[in-house]
């Protein structure tokens, strides 16, 4: 969600949690089948859906996209107090029901298991009035730099927006997206396609938490002829997944979303929303436990991209990526500093729980937005994440053929740190020469490794520091690679003159690694 400068958390009060105790709980309730049950996919599914699972060869009748059990729904909807939003993929329902219902529920013959739904915290927004188009010097400098430094220039010269690829993105709302003049040539273009509003139940979106508004502008907004996004050629489904007031429902409602997306021929999820310590513990981040992560590799197995955000928990006690950016197949995307060029202090940090590799990516955690009201400067992996998806929609019209996975696996490669990794950058920021140029550019290298007797040096060539302009070209990066290959330490430094960093080889476990990236060039040593 957005950081510190647009919203700010909120808990509930104790009375109002008192009244919420009082009454029914909220229970995800699981079926053990969906026997004789029929399913008519062209008559379901959006055409732009059908031609997706054909092209990555996913079945049109595959059982997880089967309607639930009518019988089984009356039989429960018959105890519960109330039903929210059922789940096709995952063959459930949600419901409110007292303590004595849910156990008649929970013993029906055709029930598998039933989870209760913990509440949280609520985020709000703080709203202005008007709408601003005035753009400063800072504000320019920084919306140039946010699209640019992932080589966008390099998709506009090439005739790349987007088109054709169909973007669905979940968040609290989307005030002023339906008037505001940054948005005016994809509403002539009627290319926002369907919107739901999934905790009122109803088509208007263009209100409520203006955060939906930014996160779109960072990934297809213009204003005076300049690009926020990179996808202004896009087409868009809009979610509004978070709500200010009801403390059960927004993972739910993400869960929804996202089979709504998918049967309206979904491309890319962009989600800048994750679910960390108000409501699970770090050991539940491991890419398989918490329902939204399933969720987003289940939307993975539909052929569809998932970017979302890796959170903001790097300079609290949370620390990790948050859930669904701990999905093996969500393409989780930190943030790096515009100022410095590396990492950003709150952008939450990997590896997950059960040890593995994130966030993959990285963009600007601080830029220029769109919000209700106006441009703004505003931080946040919530606006690292759409600039990706831009990218990516981007990508994806220059190789339609690419599936989903194919296509992760290629932003991963564009990057421009890799094959370097680290827990903080991923592989660093994906770069549009890799389409556009068909290839990865070579680079010259940067420095060497000299050793002698137990000291290992990392020594810059003098050609290199000849013509070393500044910038993220003056910073090196390394880390420290276990024999399991995990990471036990990296760090970025900055370089200023030939020897910059040194190691007591005796201090390193045979096998182990260090891994070195200055400029473009990425070397390694084996203790």
């Amino acid at each position: 969600m957005i950081r510190r400068l647009l919203l700010t958390l909120l808990f509930c009060s104790l009375g109002m949690l008192a009244m919420v105790s009082a009454q029914n709980s909220k229970y995800w309730v699981f079926l053990k089948n969906k026997k004789s049950v029929t399913f008519d996919p062209y008559s379901y599914f959006d055409k732009k859906a059908i031609e997706r699972r054909i092209a990555n060869g996913i079945s049109l009748v595959d059982s997880t996209d089967f309607p639930l059990n009518s019988i089984y729904e009356t039989s429960i909807t018959s105890l519960a107090d109330s039903v929210s939003h059922s789940s096709r993929w995952f063959n459930a329902m949600c419901v409110y029901a007292s303590s004595e219902k849910i156990e008649e529920i929970r013993n029906l013959p055709f029930v598998s298991d039933v989870e209760l739904m913990e509440s949280a915290p609520i985020a709000c927004s703080v709203e202005g009035a008007g709408w601003d188009t005035t753009l400063n010097a800072s504000m320019t400098s920084i919306l140039e730099k946010q699209t640019k430094r992932m080589g966008g220039d390099l998709f506009e010269n090439a005739g790349i927006d987007g088109k054709g690829i169909r973007i669905a993105i979940f968040d609290g709302g989307f005030p002023s997206v339906n008037t505001s003049p940054v948005f005016e040539q994809i509403r002539k273009e009627n290319r926002i396609i369907k919107t739901w509003d999934f905790a009122k139940n109803k088509e208007f979106v263009y209100g409520y938490m203006s955060h939906g508004t930014m996160t779109m502008s960072c990934i297809a907004g213009m204003i005076k002829g300049k690009k926020i996004g990179l996808a202004t050629g896009a087409e868009f489904l809009l979610a509004r997944t978070e709500v200010k007031r009801e403390i059960f429902s927004e993972e739910e409602n993400w869960l929804a979303a996202v089979e709504w997306a998918d049967k309206n021929g979904a491309d890319i999820i962009s989600s800048s929303l994750g679910y960390t310590y108000q409501r699970y513990f770090q050991n539940q981040m491991d890419g398989k436990t918490t329902l939204v992560t399933r969720a987003a590799n289940f939307a993975a197995r539909k052929g569809m991209l998932v970017v979302n955000a890796a959170g903001n928990d790097g300079d609290n006690d949370w620390h990790i990526v948050g859930a669904p950016a701990d999905a093996d197949s969500c393409l989780s995307v930190g943030g790096i500093d515009p100022i410095t060029d590396f990492h950003i202090t709150f952008s939450s940090l990997g590896p997950t729980w059960d040890k593995r590799a994130k966030p993959n990516i990285s963009t600007f955690g601080h830029v220029a937005a769109a919000g209700k009201n106006g441009m703004q400067q505003v931080d946040g992996t919530s606006f690292a994440c759409p600039l990706a998806a831009g990218f990516a929609a981007c990508a994806w019209q220059m190789n339609r053929s690419l599936k989903n996975m194919q296509m992760f696996l290629e932003i991963e490669k564009s990057a421009d740190l890799y094959p370097y990794f680290d827990y903080a950058h991923g592989f660093g920021v994906p770069q549009a020469s890799y389409f556009t140029e068909n290839k990865k550019q070579i680079s010259d290298t940067s420095f060497d490794f000299v050793k002698k007797e137990d000291v290992l040096k990392v020594m810059v060539r003098q050609a290199y520091l000849d013509k070393k302009t500044g910038g993220f070209q003056s910073h090196l990066y390394y880390n420290i690679q276990d024999t399991d290959g995990l990471l036990t330490e990296y760090n970025v430094i900055l370089v200023s003159s030939n020897e910059v960093l040194s190691f007591r080889t005796s201090n390193y476990k045979k096998g182990e690694k260090l891994n070195v990236h200055l400029g473009s060039y990425t070397g390694s040593y084996t203790f």
